[in-house]
C-alpha cells in the first residue's frame, strides 16, 4: 500500500512490525483489540501508547530547545501542529487535512528560530489563525514567507520506545562490514540506537529543502536520549554505502500492513542532541468508545530534556552560514 492510499491518521501512527513484536509480545490477545474510533479501528493500547509517546517525544525536544534561550522550536507540520491532548481530537484534525485535500502534504514537523526573532515569529503565527492553522496556509502566503524566512532549521521527528543506553549493541564499535563493501558499519543483528529515515519521505523533504532553502535535520527521540543528523549528511552516508536501505513491515491503527524501505542511520553517524534529565509519569489512562467498550493505555505526561552542547554548536554553524 502507497502512503497516498492510507489515510494520513493511519500513516501518522503506523507502528514498525518489528517494535511491535518486541514490545507486546508477553501481551495474550485483548478484548478491545476490536475497539472502534470511527471511522477507524485502533488494535490494542500499542497504538494509543505510539500516539502519546509521539507527542511527549515532540515536546521534550521543544521543551530542550526552548530551555536554551538562544533558540525556540515551533510546532509546523501537519502531526506537530495537531491536538496534543485528545487523540479523538487529534483523528478529527486529520480528518479536516483530508476533507481540505492537503491530507499527505509533506512538511518538516518543527521549525527552529533564533530566540531574538520569538515576538516576530508569534506576531506572524497569530495573524495566521494560530499554529494549528499552518498546514492549512499555503507556503505561498507572504505570512508564510515570513515565518520561514526566521527558520534556521527545518526538523522531521521521530521517535522510538526504547532506552537508547541500554540496547544491547549500544557500545558497540563501528567495524569493517563484508555487505557494505568494507566499510564501516555493524552487523545485521545489531540491536543500537538509530535515525530512521523512510524512502517515501526522502523526496518530499529534499524537495521542500529545495525550494524553501532552509536545512533540514532529522531528531530521533528514545525514552533517555535523542540524535540529530542533517538530511544532507543522511544523504552522504546513503551516496557512499555507508547505510543500507531495509524492508520493514509496518501497521496501521486499522490493522492495514505495508512494507516500506527504511534507512536506519547509526547513532555513531549522528551528533548527540539531548539528554532526558528528569523522566517522565507513565500515567494509566482509556478511552471509552461509543458502545461503552474500554481502551487502557500508557500516556506520557511530564519530563525534561536538555540540549547538548554538540547540538548548540551544529545550531550556530547554521547560523553562521551565508
Amino acid at each position: 500500500m502507497s502512503r497516498h492510499q492510507q489515510h494520513p491518521f493511519e500513516e501518522v501512527l503506523s507502528v514498525s512490525m518489528e517494535d511491535l513484536r518486541m514490545t507486546f509480545r508477553a501481551m495474550d490477545n485483548a478484548p478491545w483489540t476490536d475497539f472502534l474510533l470511527n471511522p477507524r479501528r485502533l488494535r490494542g493500547s500499542d497504538f494509543l501508547m505510539r500516539w502519546s509517546q509521539g507527542v511527549w517525544s515532540e515536546e521534550r525536544l521543544t521543551q530542550a530547545v526552548n530551555a536554551t534561550r538562544r533558540y525556540v522550536a515551533l510546532p509546523y507540520g501537519p502531526s506537530g501542529t495537531a491536538p496534543d491532548n485528545d487523540v479523538r481530537a487529534f483523528e478529527l484534525y486529520f480528518e479536516r487535512l483530508e476533507k481540505a485535500g492537503l491530507g499527505h502534504l509533506k512538511r518538516p514537523d518543527l521549525l527552529i528560530c533564533r530566540a531574538k526573532d520569538k515576538g516576530r515569529v508569534d506576531s506572524v503565527v497569530q495573524a495566521l489563525g494560530g499554529i494549528p492553522e499552518l498546514p492549512f496556509t499555503p507556503e505561498d502566503d507572504p505570512r508564510m514567507q515570513d515565518l520561514l524566512a526566521h527558520a534556521v532549521i527545518a526538523v522531521e521527528c521521530e521517535n522510538s520506545l526504547w532506552r537508547a543506553r541500554q540496547m544491547p549493541d549500544y557500545a558497540s564499535p563501528l567495524t569493517p562490514q563484508k555487505r557494505l563493501g568494507g566499510r564501516d558499519g555493524l552487523k545485521k543483528t545489531a540491536v543500537v540506537p538509530t535515525i530512521i529515515i523512510k524512502e517515501e519521505d526522502r523526496q518530499p523533504l529534499k524537495s521542500w529543502q529545495k525550494t524553501r532553502k532552509i536545512p533540514i535535520h532529522v531528531w530521533h527521540a528514545f525514552f533517555d536520549e535523542a540524535y540529530g543528523i542533517s538530511l544532507a549528511d543522511a544523504e552522504r552516508l546513503f551516496a557512499r554505502g555507508d547505510i543500507e536501505a531495509t524492508e520493514q513491515v509496518f501497521q496501521a491503527p486499522g490493522g492495514a500492513t505495508t512494507r516500506k524501505v527504511i534507512y536506519k542511520i547509526y547513532y555513531r553517524h549522528a551528533y548527540p542532541l539531548a539528554a532526558t534529565i528528569e523522566e517522565p509519569k507513565l500515567i494509566a489512562d482509556s478511552i471509552t468508545d461509543k458502545n461503552g467498550h474500554i481502551l487502557p493505555y500508557v500516556r506520557f505526561v511530564g519530563g525534561k530534556a536538555r540540549l547538548s552542547e554538540q547540538a548548540l554548536t551544529v545550531l550556530d554553524s547554521v547560523q553562521e552560514e551565508p
